[in-house]
């Protein structure tokens, strides 16, 4: 099961999708584990503003690469190359994209959640 989401980026409407392969698409594509770099890009964005946060340029590019990741899940016609699917928009702020896709990937993580629960209920576990 997944869930989308379009979020608006410098005018243009992305689709993002969030799913249970999401993880192993991140791992397999950056060598790193989501999980781990979402709390590190949540825990740094603060209240979601510049003042508040400790975002470094390895957060920013741990944020351009879940975000490159899941736009890619959602449009499978995305460029192959993280930096020319960038290179697509002029700007966009990281303060207005990252709580969304972090919102995205909760109501994904619930989901598959109350799946597992529901599952256990029927199957008698």
């Amino acid at each position: 099961m997944s869930i989308c989401r379009k979020i608006e980026i410098d005018g243009q409407e992305v689709l993002f999708k969030a799913s249970a392969a999401i993880p192993r698409i991140y791992r397999l594509k950056f060598q790193r584990d989501i999980y781990k770099d979402l709390r590190v890009l949540e825990q740094s964005i603060g209240e979601g503003d510049e003042e508040s946060s400790n975002l470094d340029l390895f957060s920013l590019e741990m944020f351009e690469n879940i975000a490159y990741t899941m736009a890619k899940h959602g449009d499978p016609a995305i460029p192959d190359d993280v930096e020319e699917w960038l290179d697509g928009f002029n700007t966009f702020s990281i303060y207005q994209v990252l709580p969304q896709l972090i919102e995205l990937w909760g109501l994904n993580v619930k989901t598959e959640v109350e799946a597992k629960k529901n599952f256990a209920r029927q199957s008698g576990r």
